[in-house]
């Protein structure tokens, strides 16, 4: 559904035309531009929208279907950009992604967004607060949507590095880190990295090239020259994300070694264990074996201490395979 229609003109929103093309008439004869927004929007609710603004048929199929990776498409008209953002869920400490799509041209700009997560109607409120960062044009629609999305990204980085050191702690609790619990949370939190990984480290190509940053210079129509300060900031803070991101997953992988390590170490201790109780049942066992064969010639058999000694002596053996056992870390 269409969330909002605005025009905007010399950093203020004016009052407009409801009819998209008036809107976008009125917009570009004043030197303003006019932002529309979008929230899942219907195949027929958006075709409207796709025809006033011509946006091109392949952007319109992927902003209707959604499921895009992070990218950046320069069209005859146009220019494409998707952005996923992440929302963390304490409760159940996940991480989930939606997705933006926005759609910047000649004095125009198209927001469509899929899912609850991140809002722009705060990001409409800070622009409209801002009238010289609005003044830029369309493209200050691109920043402020890409510097919400990157920011929030920042947040999300802080609460899954707070988890992943409950995480530690509980894999090098004692008597706790070979538990099943356990494994299923550090599985689960590899999930979450990958998912997080997914919205942010495909999305540092697009911004390199709005901020001009190394070989993606070159200029990206509709988008002013004089923005490229503002991009290169939240390119700046997308990186500090992946990099952040990239050291939780080497770190999370080294939480599942040491995990496995400690099964491994736990399991080699139960064996010393069974092996240990074993050989103390193996003495008693052989002795009274030798005294149960049954043949006529024991010289023991008829004599009259043989009973009490060897009970004697099997306790005598217990007790020294015990504490030698004891000593040595086996029992």
């Amino acid at each position: 559904m269409i969330v909002d229609c605005g025009v905007y003109r010399e950093g203020h929103r004016v009052e407009g035309p409801q009819d998209f093309s008036d809107a976008l008439d009125e917009a570009r004869s004043a030197g303003g531009f006019v932002w529309i927004g979008l929230h899942e929007p219907t195949a027929e609710e958006f075709d409207l929208v796709a025809r006033e603004f011509a946006l091109h048929p392949l952007a319109v199929e992927d902003a209707l279907k959604a499921h895009q990776r992070p990218k950046l498409e320069v069209y005859d008209d146009s220019v494409f950009v998707v952005l996923k953002p992440v929302v963390y869920e304490p409760s159940g400490d996940t991480v989930s992604s939606g997705e933006i799509m926005l759609f910047l041209g000649d004095s125009f700009a198209v927001s469509v967004r899929h899912g609850e997560g991140a809002p722009l109607d705060a990001v409409r409120d800070r622009l409209e607060r801002e009238p010289e960062l609005l003044g830029e044009g369309a493209t200050a629609v691109l920043y402020a949507v890409a510097d919400a999305v990157v920011d929030h990204y920042l947040e999300v980085a802080t609460e899954l590095q707070t988890d992943l050191e409950e995480l530690e702690a509980e894999v090098f609790t004692p008597d706790a880190g070979g538990s099943r619990r356990t494994a299923s949370r550090i599985y689960g939190f590899k999930r979450q990295i990958l998912e997080f990984r997914r919205a942010t480290v495909p999305l540092a190509a697009p911004l390199a090239r709005l901020a001009g940053v190394g070989t993606s210079g070159a200029r990206v129509p509709f988008v002013e020259d004089g923005s490229r300060p503002y991009f290169r900031d939240v390119h700046d803070h997308l990186t500090r994300v992946n990099e952040t991101v990239e050291g939780q997953d080497r770190l999370v992988s080294d939480v599942l070694s040491a995990h496995l390590a400690q099964v491994g170490v736990q399991q080699n201790d139960d064996m010393r264990k069974i092996s240990a109780w074993a050989a103390m049942a193996v003495v008693p066992t052989m002795i009274a074996g030798i005294y149960g064969m049954n043949f006529e010639h024991m010289p023991e058999l008829r004599w009259t201490w043989s009973y009490p000694v060897l009970i004697a002596l099997m306790v005598v053996l217990e007790v020294v395979l015990f504490r030698t056992f004891k000593r040595r870390g086996w029992l």
